[in-house]
């Protein structure tokens, strides 16, 4: 890695000055955070927990702060790193934190963590990833990707790379990749020319309001590509097949739309590149897949991937479109997807204890679900897949609560935690037994709302058997409960 020095900053970096960020610990922030300082940018920060992140970047010179008090930029100002000219703000640490309205209120100009990943991004050629789902996977792997085919890209994803150690590094290379999040809007912050685009479909309906919208701000991001950009998107996806279709008639600022490249499953939908052929590939460490891809020439791609699921045999796909598209070597791109081992909390294998593999899902959508419990049923094969559910606000467990149920039929057993509430507050008549009593319909006798996580724990242990799989899946703290089920398989072993 040969990351540019101080002086070569590009302008849009340099004119910030001191930089000081809201909600350091954050996966988002941390990564812009550890991106400009890798750059040259004197950086602090603050957040309201003291997180590992935080020690490495402090490690590396950072200043770092646990717990939010206006005084802080008094004290940045007198430590003789100079004053802060610009605070980066995650979405939670906005008005009323204490910190940003005092930098408001000194007039320090303020900006969300999409400015300030666009301004990171700045002087680069973008790759983003944008979609309902799978931008971290796909992000991930481009990351792997780009980096073995010799482009030494600049990234920043939402979570750990386990092949690269981090989820943020300032490269040598001319590429930036990241993803492009459209929870609140602010994928239309940055300039992609090259945008992959996984899927279209009804989500963040707290922000948006209705599926048409969700749709407009897609079409507002391809809008932002430039006249030589490519879009890569899924054909196996209808919004993103659509989308596709709409792109390729629509002209920008009187402009020609830009080029559209699609992949996908079916050779009908997809004229790019073809997911041709997929079998299951027992690997060191777990069950992988053994892939093939059709290029529209005629030639064929072949590679391993080590994590399971037909979706990320699609992410894969997305992936390797664009390397061509970035006129990198394919070869060593798949190459660098073969070493892909996945990222944090997503299908993450947590370990086995009493022949029992359990993994670990971000899942917080219907198609995640579904898309986890199809991988975890993969890797089970003819055994049974137990799923311990958190459903994620109380919003998206009322929007969503038929999806949800849905999806969770596909697995064997299902426990439903208490909705896992995040920044909302309770709503009338909305809790986990939305979706429980839809999917007892489908599973009866196999589905519970337990009181709580270790009766939850306790429930899933007694009814897995040598082979099963457990899935713990959400976006709220379900995740500590892995390491709970090991320790629960472990002790009743023990006890056999």
């Amino acid at each position: 890695m040969n990351p540019p020095s101080a002086s070569s900053m590009p302008p849009a970096l340099a004119e910030l000055g001191r930089v000081h960020f809201l909600g350091l610990g954050g996966v988002g922030v941390s990564g812009i955070a550890r991106i400009m300082q890798q750059l040259g940018v004197e950086i602090s920060g603050t957040d309201a927990k003291d997180l590992p992140v935080m020690r490495e970047l402090e490690t590396a010179g950072a200043t770092v702060f646990v717990g939010y008090d206006a005084t802080h930029l008094d004290r940045l100002a007198q430590d003789g790193g100079g004053a802060v000219g610009t605070v980066i703000a995650s979405s939670i640490a906005g008005p009323g934190n204490p910190e940003y309205d005092a930098a408001v209120d000194r007039g320090i100009p303020v900006r969300h963590r999409s400015e300030g990943l666009a301004a990171a991004m700045s002087g680069h050629r973008v790759l983003a990833v944008a979609g309902t789902h799978g931008k971290t996977t796909t992000s991930s792997m481009a990351a792997m990707a780009f980096s073995d085919a010799g482009a030494d890209p600049t990234f920043a994803v939402g979570a750990a790379v386990a092949g690269l150690g981090t989820n943020a590094r300032a490269g040598g290379g001319e590429w930036f990749i990241a993803e492009a999040d459209e929870s609140d809007g602010t994928l239309l912050n940055y300039r992609p020319e090259i945008a992959i685009l996984t899927n279209v479909e009804a989500d963040h309906l707290d922000f948006y309001g209705s599926v048409e919208a969700v749709t407009e701000v897609f079409r507002d991001f391809i809008r932002l590509l430039p006249r030589q950009g490519v879009l890569v998107a899924c054909a196996d996806d209808a919004g993103a097949r659509e989308a596709a279709e709409w792109a390729r008639t629509e002209a920008v600022d009187g402009l020609p739309a830009p080029r559209v490249a699609t992949y996908g499953s079916d050779p009908a939908r997809a004229d790019d590149l073809v997911l041709v052929d997929s079998e299951l590939a027992e690997l060191t460490g777990g069950t992988g897949q053994r892939l093939t891809y059709r290029w529209a020439d005629g030639t064929t791609t072949a590679l391993t991937l080590a994590v399971p699921g037909r979706h990320n045999a699609l992410n894969a796909a997305a992936v390797l479109l664009s390397a061509r598209h970035a006129g990198l070597d394919v070869g060593a791109a798949a190459r660098g997807l073969e070493a892909f081992r996945g990222t944090a909390r997503r299908f993450e294998y947590r370990g086995e204890a009493a022949g029992v593999r359990v993994f670990d899902d971000y899942a917080h959508h219907p198609t995640e679900v579904a898309a986890a419990i199809a991988a975890g049923r993969t890797v089970a094969g003819g055994n049974r897949v137990h799923v311990l559910f958190q459903p994620h606000l109380f919003s998206r467990t009322r929007d969503f609560a038929e999806g949800f149920a849905a999806a969770l039929s596909a697995a064997d057993g299902v426990r439903v935690l208490p909705v896992y509430p995040a920044r909302e507050e309770p709503i009338r008549g909305v809790d986990s037994s939305l979706i429980a009593g839809r999917v007892r319909t489908e599973l009866p006798g196999s589905t519970t709302v337990p009181a709580d996580a270790p009766a939850a724990v306790a429930s899933l242990v007694s009814a897995a058997q040598p082979g099963d799989v457990i899935l713990t899946m959400g976006a709220g703290d379900v995740t500590a409960q892995g390491g709970a089920v090991l320790a629960a398989l472990t002790e009743q072993a023990g006890r056999a």
